[in-house]
């Protein structure tokens, strides 16, 4: 059974545009309908222009009627769209033909009368809508100079039929004869529609594998956002653990209080978010406050923010793994006193963060898993911003630094 599809989620061609399309090609047609008859001089133009433009919305509206059904193939393929508007299209040309039969029909017996005015005969059709000519009988000696000889002519009606009354089939096939005009008009408008209906499916699928492409990437960084609190959480415990261990209550009391501070402002925040420069580096001053219980007499931070870049956006933890690094490796294991550094600057339209430590244990680091927490870094920033985002790390006189590089992006 084919799957159908539900029709808020079918791609559709503006009813403005589309209504737009067929007035166009329609008043194209009037205006060259009307250029050729003041070229081949058909009179009167009055008559004429205000006959032309009822054919006109007339087939305007049976446009419109060829629209409505085209649109249920909509969603089908390309060979069956053809195929409904070639068929769809025949008895649509109909009744447009039909109009501009019957709505001329009087400028044709129009035109016959002054032809015959002009040349001094009356030309006529009788109630059988045969063609007549009265001629005036001084006109038939005019008649002698083709082979008519005067007895014949003076003894010959005054009326004479030039034309039978057109037969049904005649009329059918006057009819046919314009609505072929017609009918490839209206497949010059069908054709022009599926053009603007590819071009909608296009754009449409675009913006699909734009929204795909969106998700995707927000569940990429929701999942390297979410390897972080496990991790951080462990490390916490086990220091609270530690502190209620040794008998510190009052420390593990600061912590379990710092730590509830800490997760309410972290996970307040869209995982997949940016958030303001600022308030990152409040989350890791709280980290670092949370760590500073454990390591009342060795950790030392300082934080270097200009006010101008106060509000320049990074994504939400993205500085945490590589503090918590610092701890681990710099602090943890040495008894020296250690200072953790965190600093963001403006360089040449880029923003620069640093987290930089003093302590001795960079060597030591690389050996120990910390591009672990390093690798969750770029990942992160190389699904937010792709190559224009760069990470570097490394050894430094006196330490370690890591240094990340993205777009410089204020809010707002």
């Amino acid at each position: 059974m084919a799957r159908q599809i539900p029709s808020e989620d079918r791609t559709r061609v503006p009813v403005v545009t589309v209504l737009a399309s067929m007035t166009g090609l329609w008043l194209c047609y009037l205006v060259l309908t009307t250029v050729r008859g003041t070229i081949l001089g058909f009179e009167p133009h009055a008559e004429m222009l205000w006959r032309r433009g009822v054919v006109t919305l007339v087939g305007i509206g049976m446009t419109i009627l060829l629209w409505a059904i085209l649109r249920l193939f909509d969603d089908r393929a390309l060979w069956m769209k053809i195929l409904a508007a070639v068929l769809v299209a025949i008895p649509i040309s109909i009744p447009i033909a039909q109009t501009n039969q019957w709505i001329f029909a009087d400028i044709q017996r129009q035109v016959e009368k002054n032809y015959g005015e002009e040349r001094g005969i009356n030309i006529r059709r009788d109630e059988a809508g045969n063609l007549l000519v009265d001629i005036p009988p001084e006109r038939f000696h005019d008649l002698t100079g083709l082979g008519v000889s005067d007895e014949v002519a003076a003894g010959a009606p005054t009326t004479v039929m030039i034309a039978p009354a057109p037969s049904k089939v005649d009329q059918w096939l006057q009819v046919v004869d314009i609505a072929l005009g017609r009918y490839f008009l209206l497949l010059a408008w069908a054709s022009l529609y599926f053009a603007m209906l590819a071009g909608a499916q296009a754009r449409a699928a675009e913006r699909r594998e734009e929204r795909f492409r969106s998700a995707a990437k927000a569940a990429e960084l929701r999942s390297l956002r979410y390897q972080v609190n496990p991790h951080f959480l462990f490390n916490t415990l086990n220091s609270l653990s530690a502190l209620v261990m040794t008998g510190k209550t009052e420390r593990a009391e600061t912590m379990i209080q710092t730590i509830s501070t800490f997760y309410r402002h972290s996970l307040a925040d869209d995982p997949t978010g940016d958030v303001a420069l600022t308030d990152e580096f409040e989350l890791q001053r709280q980290y670092l406050a949370i760590e500073a219980v454990r390591f009342p007499d060795r950790l030392a931070a300082v934080f270097d923010l200009p006010e101008d870049l106060a509000e320049a956006r990074v994504p939400g933890m993205i500085l945490q793994p590589l503090v918590e690094n610092s701890v681990k490796y710099a602090v943890a294991p040495h008894k020296a006193p250690v200072t953790i550094r965190i600093a963001a600057r403006e360089d040449y339209g880029r923003l620069a963060i640093t987290v930089e430590d003093d302590g001795p244990g960079a060597s030591h680091a690389c050996d120990s898993g910390f591009g672990i927490g390093l690798a969750n870094v770029r990942d992160r920033l190389h699904a937010r911003f792709g190559n224009e985002a760069t990470v570097t790390s490394g050894p430094v006189d006196g330490g370690y630094l890591t240094e990340i590089r993205i777009p410089l992006v204020n809010h707002g």
